[in-house]
């Protein structure tokens, strides 16, 4: 039997600011002698969701901003109420919705710690006994006995963190919140959410953008997209889907990212960049484990004496995954002015389907001056060419291509 059940679910709200008292009035006064008051436009945030999800299962939820993700948690919380539809929650929910949601200000860290613990429904005796174990998990003990207003965000994310998973709840669901804490706290919380989903059998709702994360924690993945349930599937897949939408939106972005992220001193012009693939096309996709080129063209103002350029490859959100450059091979040659074309030829290229960018620098001189560098000069998918994707290259970047022997 299902723990959470969706039927038809909309969340609306009205566009515009709120109106004050004396535009309150005037509506209510144009109403009463049959004068049309104009209304702002409804805007749904949820339009007609349904799923349901069982015990223990771990659903993420993904989807660009403004997608409905959290109006949909805020639902389930209890914190707001839908427009129409229904749903069913079975079991007790302990949300971390918001940093600092459900805290007073004024209130003291351990004020808020029992606050917030006979809210969720546990008696001051059970507070008690996991007091100690919440505040040792927070990392916060200096600072229990502070009023929260005095809190960093990332305080204010631990302290929450600790309570909803310290409490004997069927249901967690957690909303992109522990991107806010610093990253030994993130691996503890991932720590202790592996352990609420391996050992204890929670259901879990995790909206975020980390969607190697959703990938890695996930048994299944909602895909929201403009009040929408878009796609309702195995995490691999609906993850993979959500890139590859989101792809012609990056090479749409890209021009535009590498002329913000250029740094230029006017030495070296038109810098441009294409792909190869193995058949010699200029293309957009390239083909893991295939021979692949990449042709950098630019003009030269001034002649460049000892050149150096790098080429890298990084990840549509920056990530940089490899980085190559000629080091000494063009020392003693002058690039006179004009316009030139470099390429690299990698003879098996080796990262595993997903999304890439291209990243440029040219250098020159016996200080080695930066003249030019710029990041997402060519954005690129990399495909299986014939074959399914086996499960290991949906993890991670590179393949190792290893030799195996079992005695």
């Amino acid at each position: 039997m299902p723990i959470i059940e969706v039927e038809h679910l909309t969340k609306e709200y009205r566009l515009g600011a709120m109106q004050g008292l004396k535009q309150a009035l005037r509506n209510a006064a144009a109403r009463l002698t049959d004068r049309t008051v104009t209304e702002r436009p409804l805007f749904k945030a949820l339009d007609d969701v349904s799923f349901s999800i069982e015990p223990g299962e771990v659903v993420g939820i993904i989807g660009h901003n403004g997608a409905g993700k959290s109006t949909l948690l805020k639902i389930l919380a209890g914190i707001s109420k839908p427009t129409a539809g229904r749903m069913r929650v079975e079991g007790r929910i302990a949300p971390l919705i918001e940093v600092g949601a459900g805290f007073v200000p004024d209130f003291t860290g351990r004020e808020n710690v029992y606050l917030n613990g006979s809210i969720m429904g546990l008696p001051r005796r059970e507070i008690d006994r996991k007091f100690d174990e919440i505040v040792d998990f927070a990392e916060m003990a200096e600072f229990i006995d502070t009023p929260v207003k005095r809190y960093s965000s990332g305080m204010q994310v631990k302290l929450a963190f600790a309570v909803a998973t310290s409490i004997a709840s069927e249901i967690l669901i957690v909303d992109e919140v522990l991107a806010v804490g610093d990253l030994a706290f993130q691996r503890k919380c991932f720590d202790r959410m592996e352990d609420l989903i391996k050992r204890q059998g929670r259901t879990v709702l995790l909206v975020s953008h980390n969607i190697r994360q959703v990938e890695r924690i996930c048994h299944r993945v909602l895909l929201m997209d403009h009040g929408h349930v878009a796609a309702d599937g195995l995490p691999s897949e609906i993850c993979t889907r959500f890139y590859s939408e989101n792809d012609e939106k990056i090479k749409r972005q890209s021009a535009h990212a590498a002329r913000a992220r250029e740094q230029t001193t006017g030495d070296v012009e038109n810098a441009r960049v294409e792909l190869i693939d193995d058949a010699g096309n200029v293309t957009d996709r390239l083909h893991f484990g295939e021979s692949a080129r990449i042709r950098l063209s630019f003009d030269t103002r001034i002649p460049l004496v000892n050149p150096t350029f790098g080429i890298g490859i990084h990840t549509t959100d920056f990530l940089y995954l490899a980085t190559e450059n000629t080091h000494e091979r063009f020392q003693g040659m002058t690039l006179p002015v004009g316009h030139h074309t470099l390429e690299m030829t990698i003879p098996v290229f080796p990262f595993l389907p997903g999304a890439y960018s291209v990243r440029v620098g040219i250098n020159s001189g016996e200080l080695s001056h930066v003249r030019y560098y710029a990041e997402s000069l060519a954005t690129f998918r990399v495909l299986i060419p014939g074959q399914r994707i086996r499960g290991n290259m949906k993890e991670g970047f590179v393949s190792l291509a290893p030799q195996w022997a079992l005695y």
